[in-house]
């Protein structure tokens, strides 16, 4: 077979190295770099910015530009997760958890550096592993069927119980609560409306995940730094160098093959791709771990494992996008899209006419990884002393790139009011210690899980209406077994360990009443949310969030019964407020009104006249600027932003303002 496939290797290197093509996908590669640093965006809005330049490009040229893009956003969304503590996009939500406590410790770069080499080594195992699985792959992917998927979704859930904190019950309402959000909207399956999406038409589609992920970590992250008005970096030093997280890369390098491997297997299942690799990648660190003390306070191991899956992911998403022409992820459906621009059509006869065009793809995401983590690397050592930099002076530039990305979703001006609420919710999370990533993971899997429990239960319907056997035979394959009993195990040793992971370090715990309030509340959402999914007619749709309504009802219930008869000294009680965020120099929903004064005014005069105003007051008031000073740093925030929008080609937010007249841009 080799001495067969061997001239077609040889074109494919032809094809790689010609100046040309290396100069294309160096271009795919600054441009992918450019665009994971912005918090929020990531691949599918850099692809579809890619899109219309498509039209006419040579398809090796155009192949070399969109691998150069795809290739090196899970590494460059890295600095927003380790330095500001927003995840850079849905694959790197996990890096935040360690990432960032290092960082707010002064090892920024050594996490940064850390964090790059396993971006490399991972990008260029799933090159590796993809080179040989082009060939062998379709007896594998065939053999996931809906039932082995939803398995697959399921052992994606069970990372709660790793992530559930010091209190495990706290982790079950934080993910019951995430699925429940996730429920919103249109069901998947019938179509009926739920929680009130027939009376606000914004709702129908649900909430969309850039918002729900900003909102989780962005806007608490930032609203908790600016009132301390301080470095991110405690001791304002960097720290440890980029030698160090080379160091540390080499000492945990079998933990990187095998989250590695991790990312590759998730990559090639279609429907999972980037919002879930990183977690199961990091449970696994966890679960496998000796001393898993340090995890979610600053574990570098705890950004090796996220950071080495999340790259070799999209060498095994283009296994299904290449051979069926079956999108991995998100950014894998716009990739598709450019490759029918390119005149090209994915699928087996690619694979037996094409060869050459195939292995052109696989090897220049390995390249493409090669430069985009040197020059990450080369960089990481400055760019880090962004964390010495006063935050009061990047918080408002943090704010208004949120504020565009989160429109950027829907073209709403309400995706700034869901930011906001997502965000004020994010806090009262992070305060009372329920899990943030529980949360997500509940979210993100929401909808597709509900689309495999579905699916697959109608078709297993059928076969048991014809007889038992063949339908115990559809849904318990040995492959589902076996992620049965992967998620049993994952599920008791995440119990065991779950203690161990901290989102916050502060362990304060203050009266019974803020936290036991906050709890009756979500409790009242979650059972409102059961009532109007008993209330949807049509079975299918409303099975599943009744079944998580009433299992995350029981969580609260059993929380509740635990607050009542515990004294305020137990972690149930845990209130950071009562710790030493109450000495911040800044009140925690002052601090927030500053966002919803940028929500009010974007409203009223749309973003470019409410930034003009806000910055400038932000600026006087929270920086204690000078007139200048002020006048000079408002009008570089509104360059730069004007600067991107003109770029990707996007509006920004309208205001009342707009619906009055025709405005030139950028005041459309």
């Amino acid at each position: 077979m080799f001495a067969q496939i061997l001239p077609e290797l040889g074109v494919a290197f032809t094809h790689i190295f010609h100046p040309m093509q290396l100069l294309y996908l160096m271009g795919g590669v600054l441009l992918g770099l450019s665009i994971g640093v912005l918090p929020g965006l990531g691949g599918i809005a850099g692809l579809a910015l890619l899109l219309p330049f498509m039209y006419g490009m040579e398809p090796v040229s155009g192949l070399a530009l969109m691998v150069g893009l795809v290739a090196v956003i899970p590494t460059s969304d890295t600095f927003s997760s380790v330095l500001l503590g927003i995840p850079g996009s849905s694959a790197s939500q996990a890096t935040v958890l360690d990432g960032f406590p290092l960082s707010k410790q002064g090892h920024a770069a050594r996490a940064l550096s850390a964090a790059f080499v396993s971006s490399l080594f991972g990008g260029l195992f799933g090159a590796i592993v993809l080179t040989v699985f082009i060939l062998i792959a379709r007896p594998l992917i065939l053999a996931f069927g809906l039932p082995e998927m939803l398995m697959i979704t399921v052992l994606g859930m069970s990372m709660v119980a790793i992530l559930a904190g010091r209190v495990p019950l706290k982790g079950i309402v934080a993910a019951g609560l995430g699925i429940m959000v996730g429920t919103i909207g249109a069901a998947p399956a019938g179509g009926s409306l739920r929680m009130s999406s027939y009376d606000l038409p914004y709702l129908v589609d649900g909430f969309q995940l850039v918002i729900v992920g900003l909102g989780m970590y962005a806007i608490p992250e930032i609203v908790s730094l600016l009132r301390r008005d301080s470095a991110i970096a405690d001791g304002g030093t960097l720290g440890d160098g980029w030698t160090q997280g080379l160091r540390d890369w080499w000492q945990n390098k079998w933990l990187s093959l095998r989250c590695a491997l991790i990312g590759v297997i998730v990559g090639v299942i279609p429907g999972l791709g980037g919002s879930v690799v990183d977690w199961l990648a990091y449970g696994s660190a966890v679960q496998t771990a000796k001393d898993r003390s340090k995890f979610g306070q600053g574990d570098i191991r705890g950004v090796i494992a996220p950071e080495s899956s999340n790259n070799a992911k999209e060498g095994g998403g283009l296994v299904p996008t290449l051979i069926f022409g079956i999108p991995g992820s998100g950014s894998m459906a716009i990739f598709l899209g450019g490759l029918a621009l390119l005149n090209m059509t994915p699928g087996p006869q690619m694979v037996r006419n094409n060869l050459d065009i195939t292995y052109t793809i696989v090897w220049s995401l390995a390249l493409a990884n090669v430069f985009g983590a040197g020059l990450c690397i080369l960089l990481s050592k400055w760019i880090a002393k962004m964390t010495t930099i006063r935050f009061t002076i990047i918080a408002p530039y943090l704010f208004m790139i949120i504020a565009f990305a989160a429109f950027q979703s829907r073209q709403s001006a309400l995706d700034l009011a869901a930011l906001l609420g997502i965000g004020a919710l994010g806090i009262l999370l992070r305060r009372f210690d329920f899990s943030r990533p529980a949360f997500l993971i509940g979210f993100v899997l929401s909808n597709q899980t509900e689309v495999f429990v579905n699916q697959a239960f109608q078709i297993a319907g059928a076969r048991f209406r014809r007889s038992a056997e063949a339908g115990w035979d559809y849904l318990l394959s040995p492959i589902s077994i076996t992620l049965l009993i992967l998620t049993v195990v994952s599920v008791v040793v995440g119990i065991k360990a779950s203690k161990n992971i901290r989102e916050n370090i502060e362990t304060p715990t203050g009266t019974k009443t803020g936290p036991t309030i906050f709890l009756a509340v979500i409790t009242a959402y979650v059972a409102v949310a059961t009532w109007d999914a008993w209330m949807v007619e049509r079975l299918q749709d409303r099975v599943f969030p009744l079944t998580i309504g009433l299992v995350t009802l029981a969580g609260a219930a059993a929380l509740l019964v635990r607050m009542a008869t515990r004294p305020a000294t137990d972690d149930a009680f845990i209130d950071l407020e009562a710790g030493g965020e109450a000495t911040a120099p800044h009140g925690l929903w002052s601090t927030l009104a500053w966002f919803l004064a940028l929500l009010i005014l974007t409203f009223t005069f749309g973003l470019f006249i409410a930034l003009t105003v806000w910055l400038i007051a932000f600026f006087r008031l929270r920086g204690r600027f000078g007139w200048r000073r002020a006048l000079i740093a408002s009008a570089l925030g509104l360059a730069f932003i004007t600067g991107l929008a003109a770029i990707l080609g996007r509006d920004l937010p309208p205001g009342w303002l707009q619906t009055l007249g025709d405005l030139p841009w950028p005041l459309t």
